[in-house]
């Protein structure tokens, strides 16, 4: 259902908003809230202790979610990082294209520069934009020819966001260096960087050759992280140069946090909109030492610490600056949880009675619940009152239901399969959406009562990851409310709705 937020007074604040610059913002412009997308990375339903995990405390997640709306029933769009990003920022399932699977750390730009995003949509109601930490939506626009050494372009600011302090792919991805505003962060152009997805580069150490040199993780067996050697860590990929502007892996969470804070009091007295992905918990998980050991999970355990702290960091810069009241937090992860993901971290040794997935099944890249029902907060303490909400709700809405919020007609185009689910985002509408669709592989769909899985000939179960990935060759249909494990597949027993699912599928697809 689509709904109309009425905000009494702030309405007439909201719906002022235009194209103009930001140097002819009124006053009113001013008073609109703040917009912070923060996306974890494998961050599980599970994780946090507001959403039942015992075994670990995460007190500032907690916090926020005590002071807005905690949602049961939220879902990313994919069980990945690069699709999920891909349609949480342009409000398109990345369904629909060939191109949107995990990105190489050489990929192109998967958004392109003529594709809206929601970072386009602020902008142009006046707001500062700006991108920090975890991309994996590739730079450039081709594959493989990026100008590491230059200019990269296009890149973040051809999509809405005018300030960028990224990671070009993901930590266990090269080149492992920042890129500011398009360009490597203290690159010594005396030392070029060259990277290669294909082909090592004569004299350049490989962990699968010298596992002597990994002095701080070490990779699994048969995952394929272990190529160049960046800081005692082995990646995927092939990297050349750069020795300068590589990063260290314990300070990671420092440098994302410290840059989203700069970003925050520079930009305190005007609107903004920052996108802020952590790294953490994805791999390789190599948090600060201040974190290492205090879990007693190992260092996912500690990785998750190590989120909690970068989320208390971010409220306590909004506090300093004034802006806690009315600023807007949206407080997510990309997809659902993996524990033993490429490393031997001891993650699954020490896991203990720590459940990421929380009761549902599955994880990172499956189509079970696990692998798209993710954490999902929404803090506005100036107009969202504390609940916590079962309404049906997905990343996919984000983008037309902030656009909602500013008032803003999204041009044609424009967010295409993202609809106003502001009311639902903001605890006013409790039932949401009336069906949600994800992918992993296969598509599946959600009324929130009944899911259905559709039939593919994939495998059912990755070794690797100790991952059910929720593939079969037969019709999956699962009552959620009698069986939120998932153990009972009776698609059997009620063709009727298993005909009525499938005809969404069929539907949306055709679109």
């Amino acid at each position: 259902m689509k709904s109309v937020l009425i905000l009494g007074a702030a309405a007439a604040l909201l719906a002022s908003c235009s194209s103009q610059s930001k140097k002819e913002n009124s006053s009113a412009d001013i008073q609109k809230p703040n917009v912070i997308f923060l996306v974890a990375d494998d961050i599980g339903f599970g994780d946090f202790s507001c959403n039942g995990a015992t075994e670990i405390s995460t007190p500032n997640v907690d916090k926020l979610a005590s002071q807005g709306v905690r949602f049961t029933d939220a879902h990313a769009v994919a069980a990945t990082s690069t699709p999920s990003r891909y349609s949480l920022f342009t409000g398109h399932y990345a369904w629909r294209r060939n191109d949107t699977g995990i990105a190489a750390g050489n990929a192109g730009m998967v958004i392109r520069p003529e594709q809206p995003t929601v970072a386009d949509m602020f902008q142009s109601c006046g707001y500062a934009t700006g991108a920090v930490g975890k991309w994996h939506l590739g730079l450039a626009n081709k594959t493989g020819e990026q100008d590491w050494n230059g200019f990269i372009t296009p890149g973040p600011k051809d999509i809405g966001f005018e300030y960028s302090y990224i990671m070009a792919a993901t930590g266990d991805r090269v080149p492992c260096c920042w890129v500011e505003n398009q360009r490597i962060v203290n690159l010594d152009p005396n030392d070029p960087i060259e990277v290669s997805y294909t082909t090592p580069f004569p004299g350049e150490p490989l962990g699968k050759d010298h596992p002597e040199l990994l002095t701080k993780l070490k990779p699994s067996v048969n995952h394929g992280h272990d190529q160049a050697i960046v800081n005692g860590i082995s990646r995927i990929g092939y990297m050349k140069g750069g020795k300068q502007a590589l990063w260290e892996d314990e300070f990671i969470a420092d440098s994302i946090t410290t840059k989203a804070v700069q970003f925050i009091d520079r930009h305190k007295d005007e609107p903004f909109f920052l996108y802020v992905g952590t790294n953490d918990v994805h791999v390789p998980r190599y948090p600060h030492p201040r974190f290492q050991g205090k879990s007693g999970m190992g260092f996912r355990g500690d990785a998750l610490l190590q989120f909690d702290w970068t989320v208390g960091e971010i409220m306590k810069a909004l506090e300093k600056n004034g802006l806690a009241e009315n600023t807007l937090i949206v407080l997510t992860s990309d997809n659902g949880p993996v524990v033993d993901d490429g490393y031997q971290d001891r993650a699954v040794e020490l896991l203990g009675n720590h459940r990421p997935w929380g009761e549902f099944r599955g994880g990172k890249y499956s189509n079970f619940e696990a692998g798209t029902r993710v954490p999902l907060i929404v803090s506005w303490p100036k107009q969202v009152k504390p609940a916590v909400s079962d309404a049906l709700v997905s990343h996919i809405d984000l983008y037309a239901s902030m656009a909602k919020l500013m008032g803003k007609t999204l041009e044609a185009g424009a967010g295409v399969d993202s609809q106003d689910y502001l009311d639902a985002f903001l605890g006013k509408d409790t039932k949401g959406r009336d069906y949600v669709i994800e992918f992993a592989g296969a598509l599946s769909v959600s009324d929130g009562q009944w899911k259905y899985i559709t039939p593919n000939n994939k495998p059912a179960y990755a070794k690797l990851t100790n991952t059910e990935l929720g593939n079969s060759p037969e019709d999956q249909l699962y009552h959620l409310k009698e069986d939120i494990g998932e153990k009972n597949n009776v698609a059997s027993e009620h063709p009727d709705i298993v005909a009525k699912l499938k005809k969404i599928l069929e539907t949306e697809s055709s679109k």
